[in-house]
């Protein structure tokens, strides 16, 4: 099978525009970034791991947060730069990247980190909480069924395939334990015949930086 992430990539290269116009609103991810808004202070630097074209997490947290977002598609973070100029925008994979420890007051990772195979799915959460800053707060999307697949033509856009791998809500939750990462929230999100979970975690003060 094709590479994964070349799935991925050229898939959100496609259906970019499809997926969030330019004008879209919070939908969904507004209760989430209230919550967030609630718990960080103003001025923190936050990361945000497939942030797409910028909307609406970028958009929203760059009126008080320093925002550096990452996305593996050219096009979703052309669309970042003009869409959020407040923020800084890094074309990546979000498993290679790299920052400072305790680098960011919050992280997000929304509908991205279920994009990765499940292989390298832990490794990212360990480094999640390397770049965390004591007390800060992780905020993620993933899978609650396990489940690996490809959908073609996504969201009808010829070409546009897309590809997923979840791990189940229990795994993940023991995932982000090993790490260190106290789940302090975790809800169910109807999507569907399906559904994720919505996760928020923080740095549990029992475990020290794992090792770069």
């Amino acid at each position: 099978m094709e590479d994964p992430k070349s799935i991925v990539r050229r898939g959100y290269d496609l259906v970019s525009q499809v997926y969030r116009r330019d004008d879209a609103d919070d939908g969904t991810y507004a209760e989430w970034l209230d919550l967030l808004e609630r718990r960080v202070e103003s001025g923190s630097s936050v990361l945000d791991l497939g942030c797409g074209c910028g909307i609406p997490v970028a958009r929203r947290l760059a009126q008080r947060y320093a925002v550096t977002g990452v996305d593996l598609s050219p096009v979703q973070i052309g669309r970042a730069r003009e869409l959020v100029p407040g923020a800084t925008f890094i074309c990546a994979d979000m498993t290679t990247v790299r920052f400072p420890d305790a680098s960011f007051g919050a992280i997000t990772c929304l509908f991205a980190l279920i994009h990765l195979p499940l292989t390298e799915q832990p490794a990212l959460l360990r480094s999640v909480r390397r770049w965390l800053r004591p007390g800060g707060l992780f905020m993620a999307t993933v899978g609650h069924r396990a489940w690996t697949g490809v959908e073609k033509d996504w969201l009808g856009v010829k070409g546009g395939d897309m590809w997923w791998s979840h791990a189940d809500a229990d795994t993940y939750r023991r995932w982000l334990a090993d790490v260190g990462l106290r789940v302090e929230l975790q809800t169910f999100i109807p999507e569907g015949t399906g559904g994720h979970s919505f996760v928020l975690a923080t740095p549990s003060s029992k475990n020290a930086l794992a090792p770069s």
